[in-house]
């Protein structure tokens, strides 16, 4: 006998057990996160013989917890041989049931959180709502923190005013010659950032951010690398843009290419900051700032293209979505990186690197060639100090050479 579920998925037999009532609307949920059928299948048969095994256990809704899974993957692999995604389909059933109150939610005991611990989230806590810092800088600031009250105080009482200069400059000493030149330079800035923090909640008698030692570094060390405008354009042309994922990796790399923007700006861009009457885009960038950007046509145009024949069917606000199930937004910046990644190799373009912000410096590239000013380039890129913009003056070589003294003696 079968047994059809959602008018198109079978079961060998008729489900039973307590959770026999939950296979459809499981296997909905499924859909609506855009799993394909065979995965959907599997999961659903899964979880029906899994309902069947609590019926043998006498095992009521009220009591099902994550352990019931564990005894019934570990009896059934006594029987037949291991699947490897059994045990998180098992965990998928589990989550849906708990979201729909079916089942309640695991107690999970929470353990104190040591002395360090909650000195550096008060601190965290700090630079997300008071400093309003974006979640980029928070994740880099916190681990140095972490570290350094780590390696001061251990396990024991975290007490700031024991702190001094020395304490500072030898971690300082320490963690500087193990990092590359510009994470140096990052551990330098949390710290005063942190003793700043300490002194302003009156937890520090000492300015010790006045201690914290400088890492010798040259203004504009390094010219930026900037992907040439010809490799722009044949790695648009090589995107395969008669499949879905192809449209939108070719609207992600337009954005980065035509407006500049920062890998954060295009994964957390939402249908919402799209303005199509005005045919513009606003973009939240560092520290929660909002920019108005004009939409090119060509952008525009590859957007919608996504949109209507590219982007999978989501409750989600986020205009690029995962093409796998679960289907949702990107969960950090890192996505957009991998996708210019993966397309510098599939095109075979041999780019000065391999991440987004490349397209960002060739675009002020193109602009300050073309004659366009810094501030110009400064208000487009979204730079707060104009001291950001000032790099894009070293690239400018035509200007520069007529800075250029002769060399003593002429020409040989």
């Amino acid at each position: 006998m079968q047994y059809v579920i959602n008018d198109h998925l079978v079961l060998s037999e008729v489900p039973e057990g307590p959770l026999a009532a939950y296979l459809s609307s499981f296997a909905q949920s499924l859909s609506r996160q855009g799993y394909a059928e065979r995965y959907i299948h599997r999961q659903v048969m899964l979880a029906a013989r899994f309902s069947r095994w609590l019926e043998q256990t006498e095992a009521l809704n009220h009591c099902i917890t994550s352990e019931h899974a564990a005894r019934y993957l570990k009896l059934r692999y006594r029987r037949r041989r291991p699947n490897r995604g059994d045990r998180a389909a098992l965990s998928h059933f589990i989550e849906f049931l708990r979201d729909e109150q079916v089942i309640p939610a695991e107690k999970v005991p929470i353990p104190q959180p040591t002395p360090v611990e909650q000195c550096v989230r008060a601190y965290e806590q700090y630079l997300r709502k008071e400093r309003v810092l974006a979640q980029a800088t928070i994740v880099n600031y916190v681990p140095f923190i972490d570290r350094f009250l780590k390696e001061r105080f251990d396990a024991g009482p975290v007490k700031l005013s024991s702190l001094r200069a020395r304490d500072v400059v030898g971690f300082v000493q320490r963690q500087a010659r193990q990092l590359h030149l510009k994470r140096a330079k990052l551990l330098t800035t949390a710290l005063r950032s942190f003793l700043q923090y300490a002194r302003y909640r009156g937890e520090m008698p000492l300015d010790l951010a006045t201690a914290v030692p400088c890492v010798a570094n040259w203004s504009m060390p390094s010219i930026p690398r900037a992907i040439a405008p010809d490799q722009v354009r044949r790695l648009l042309s090589q995107i395969d843009r008669n499949t879905a994922v192809g449209r939108r990796d070719y609207a992600i790399l337009l954005l980065l290419a035509r407006l500049g923007l920062r890998s954060g700006e295009v994964a957390f861009l939402e249908l919402d900051d799209i303005d199509w009457q005005r045919g513009c885009l606003s973009v939240q960038g560092k520290r929660g700032r909002r920019t108005q950007l004009p939409l090119p046509q060509d952008v525009g145009e590859a957007i919608v293209a996504y949109l209507r024949h590219g982007r999978p069917r989501s409750s989600s606000r986020r205009v690029f979505l995962r093409a796998r199930a679960p289907v949702r937004g990107f969960l950090s910046q890192c996505a957009v990186g991998t996708i210019v990644r993966h397309a510098l190799l599939r095109a075979g373009i041999e780019a000065p690197t391999t991440g987004a912000h490349q397209f960002r410096h060739a675009l002020a590239t193109q602009m300050l060639r073309q004659g366009a000013s810094l501030a110009q380039i400064g208000e487009l890129l979204g730079h707060q100090s104009p001291e950001t913009t000032k790099i894009y003056t070293k690239v400018d070589l035509d200007a520069l050479r007529t800075l250029a003294l002769p060399w003593p003696g002429g020409v040989r």
